[in-house]
């Protein structure tokens, strides 16, 4: 589910009280969203919230928009904000659909230039907002997979705790 469209300077959050996005902050003048960005509904990531997503190859589309993503691969990150540390990976993929299959398949395939303008980008990102967002390895998408894997498993347990 798409919360933060390519291009867009507001962050958007999904207010499950509300049942509705909200905008969550602005980014500074001159930094916006890449690709567009949302998470996964019913997964369970390590900080707590749903597995973050960055979606790749398609036009920029709305918050809300439910996407089909081939997983390529996952930026692995260590966020820290007020002295405490949390896990908070990025999966990456290629938005899909029945015509219009992902054209990349793992990521290396984005090459060096594109991975770290994505890294660069979250790391700036958390920066403005005060926090410090280091990334600590990168997976191809059998590691993506796994993650989402553990991910889904995770929300599982906790809806039945």
């Amino acid at each position: 589910m798409i919360d933060t469209p390519a291009g867009s300077r507001n962050k958007y959050k999904y207010d499950t009280g509300l049942g509705a996005f909200c905008i969550s902050r602005r980014l500074p003048a001159g930094l916006c969203f890449p690709h567009d960005f949302g998470f996964i509904p019913q997964t369970c990531a390590e900080d707590g919230d749903a597995l973050d997503v960055v979606v790749l190859d398609l036009e920029p589309t709305f918050p809300g928009c439910v996407v089909t993503v081939r997983p390529i691969g996952i930026l692995k990150a260590q966020q820290t904000e007020s002295g405490r540390s949390i896990r908070n990976d990025r999966l990456i993929g290629c938005g899909e659909t029945p015509v219009n299959p992902a054209r990349l398949k793992e990521l290396r395939d984005l090459g060096e230039e594109r991975i770290r303008s994505i890294e660069l980008f979250f790391e700036t990102y958390n920066r403005a907002q005060g926090r410090t967002f280091r990334i600590t390895g990168r997976g191809n998408a059998q590691a993506a997979r796994a993650a989402l894997t553990r991910a889904l498993a995770a929300f599982r347990r906790k809806q039945s705790a």
